[in-house]
């Protein structure tokens, strides 16, 4: 296509009835992207920062690749990262001390934070501000939201729920201050009006949806229009970024109408959410890809599920609940249980990863422009020790990251050096985060053969 001055901007926008839809990248945006190549906050990289976190530790065993710098060989737990092993980095001997005494509100809390939680029954809870919301501060300033967090399960954030330790430690990753939890939505219908829809209460939003079809029935004229403006490539992706959406449309109304009764004993699922576990969790990061393509975020996190969920997982097998698992005294096939959740749930970031590759933005994909942090804040649960995280950082942030490769540091090293590494990479520059000690450049490094 030609390319003429009259470039769309990066924030183009189309807007219908009590819609608003964030434009992927195009083509025809890319003019008004280059003139900014020199900025310290240049959006034609994108820069993306996401974190998932996997509660309750793993089997570590299973977890930890064999070979000390590469991931030619991948252990049980990451198999499903076989086709994804030039986009990942494993870390091993990360450490979260601020987390002790030992608990899985802490292991929670500290994650993002690296913080000593107030130990506290009450609302005098105290952390830190958490290393997604310092990035939201910069990078999440020039998009529609900040950041985005989404969870699995529906909590309270008040009374106590570990060890004297209020429940909002357990329950929220995200803190824009120490004294500030960001709830997680686990709803995917309010996930997807939060990005599409046009305000008001969760309860409007929703009663606003069921009035129309489709969110994209009212920007039917807008699309068209801007379809005449736009070359073959750049209608292409307008057209599968607009099919994706349709698509998740359709899974959540179809959750809506085929709704049962939840058993689980540990959460309370509202209507709309799909019974299986990996259907919930597939919406969830398909709602984040949408997110991140229409760029109307950058900075995301992801609770897997809580620390002390007593979920079963009887799709793969596992229906006993996974947090007695954890504690299993050494019990060969509990372990072994608590390994195949460790794996189920890594199969799901796969997938997640997967359709972020297959994605074109800019010079690559959208997978490129990003890098997500999939973790716990606790290594072995069965005696709640916070050293030998089970951590992974995916993407390519830009063509910063070159993976491939298992980091297995020679010491213990707190996980804060890790955070304050991922700033930096996505061009928050801060000399320190927490108990940090320096940065992780190794990580950006290309691989020696």
């Amino acid at each position: 296509m030609i390319i003429t001055k009259k470039a769309l901007p990066r924030r183009t926008f189309l807007r219908g009835m009590g819609a608003t839809l964030a434009l992927p990248l195009l083509d025809a945006m890319v003019p008004s992207l280059t003139a900014l190549a020199d900025s310290p906050a240049n959006p034609a990289e994108l820069r993306r920062l996401g974190f998932v976190y996997m509660p309750m530790g793993c089997d570590i065993t299973r977890w930890t690749p064999p070979q000390e710098t590469s991931l030619d060989e991948l252990p049980p737990s990451l198999s499903s990262l076989a086709s994804l092993k030039q986009h990942v980095t494993a870390i091993s001997n990360l450490e979260l001390q601020n987390a002790y005494p030992g608990t899985h509100a802490t292991s929670n809390a500290a994650f993002l934070s690296a913080a000593r939680a107030r130990r506290t029954e009450s609302t005098d809870y105290y952390l830190g501000t958490t290393v997604d919301q310092i990035a939201a501060q910069q990078i999440g300033q020039s998009t529609q939201l900040p950041s985005l967090e989404m969870a699995m399960d529906l909590l309270s954030v008040v009374g106590q729920c570990d060890n004297g330790y209020a429940c909002v430690y357990q329950n929220n990753l995200s803190w824009s201050s120490p004294t500030t939890p960001l709830p997680a939505e686990a709803h995917p219908r309010i996930v997807f009006e939060t990005l599409f829809g046009d305000g008001g209460s969760p309860a409007e939003r929703k009663a606003a949806l069921r009035q129309r079809a489709s969110l994209l029935d009212s920007l039917v004229d807008e699309i068209k229009r801007l379809q005449l403006t736009l070359g073959p490539q750049d209608r292409h992706t307008v057209d599968t970024y607009l099919g994706s959406i349709r698509e998740v449309e359709r899974r959540i109304q179809q959750a809506e109408a085929n709704t049962v009764e939840n058993p689980l004993p540990d959460l309370e699922r509202p209507v709309g959410v799909p019974a299986a576990f990996a259907d919930h969790a597939r919406l969830m990061f398909d709602l984040q890809a949408l997110a991140l393509q229409g760029d109307i975020t950058r900075v995301i996190t992801f609770q897997l599920a809580r620390e002390t969920s007593n979920r079963t997982y009887p799709e793969i097998g596992v229906t006993d609940a996974h947090h007695p698992l954890t504690h299993h005294g050494n019990d060969p096939e509990k372990i072994a249980k608590v390994a195949k959740i460790n794996r189920f749930h890594v199969s799901l970031f796969a997938e997640f990863l997967e359709k972020l590759k297959s994605i074109p933005e800019g010079n690559g994909t959208l997978l490129d422009h990003s890098l997500y942090l999939y973790g716990s804040g606790m290594g072995n649960p069965n005696v709640h020790d916070h050293t030998n995280l089970p951590i992974l950082v995916a993407g390519g942030a830009a063509g910063k990251m070159h993976g491939g490769r298992h980091i297995k540091l020679k010491r213990p090293t707190p996980l804060a050096n890790l955070h304050l590494t991922l700033l930096n990479k996505v061009g928050v520059q801060r000399e320190s985060f927490a108990d940090s000690r320096g940065r992780m450049d190794e990580l950006f490094e290309p691989l020696d053969v």
